[in-house]
């Protein structure tokens, strides 16, 4: 594969996407946050993730379904990392996120799927949205994420492979 040209400010190459994408992958299940879950992330091409979640009784709120953080994560997650697809040298922060809740999940395998919208240099605009067992959307969410200073070859997870 030939090398493709960062999102980053000083245009340097790097190497092929696929690595990049694998690196991401591994960053995710690096994630202190994400060994409280059971989920994992793929991601097959640029400005694209998907990541996969079994929801238990331990994210239910009190009414017995999931709780919202939950739906924020998972919109949140696949947005975020659909969106760092085309950063290569530095790792995105959240600056806002808005979410719409359609529909209560309860145990169960729920996917979430994100794309980018806009942005190629600071500021990245992504979307995502939740598909349950039943394969009906669940909740559906807009993130924008802003480059950080912090170097992805410097975070655990991104460079170990």
């Amino acid at each position: 594969m030939t090398p493709r040209k960062s999102a980053s400010d000083d245009g340097a190459k790097v190497p092929g996407a696929q690595s990049h994408f694998r690196a991401l992958e591994r960053l995710y299940q690096s994630a202190p946050v994400n060994q409280l879950f059971d989920s994992t992330l793929k991601i097959t091409e640029e400005g694209r993730s998907r990541l996969e979640f079994q929801v238990t009784e331990q994210a239910y709120h009190a009414a017995g379904a999931a709780h919202g953080t939950i739906y924020f994560k998972m919109l949140d997650d696949a947005a975020f990392y659909a969106a760092n697809t085309l950063v290569t040298d530095r790792f995105l922060l959240t600056t806002s996120f808005n979410l719409h809740f359609t529909k209560p999940v309860k145990e169960g395998r729920v996917i979430a799927e994100g794309h980018w919208v806009s942005g190629k240099r600071r500021v990245f605009v992504a979307e995502s949205r939740l598909i349950d067992e039943e394969g009906d959307e669940i909740g559906r969410g807009t993130g924008t994420f802003m480059r950080s200073h912090i170097p992805l070859s410097g975070l655990p997870g991104y460079s170990d492979g």
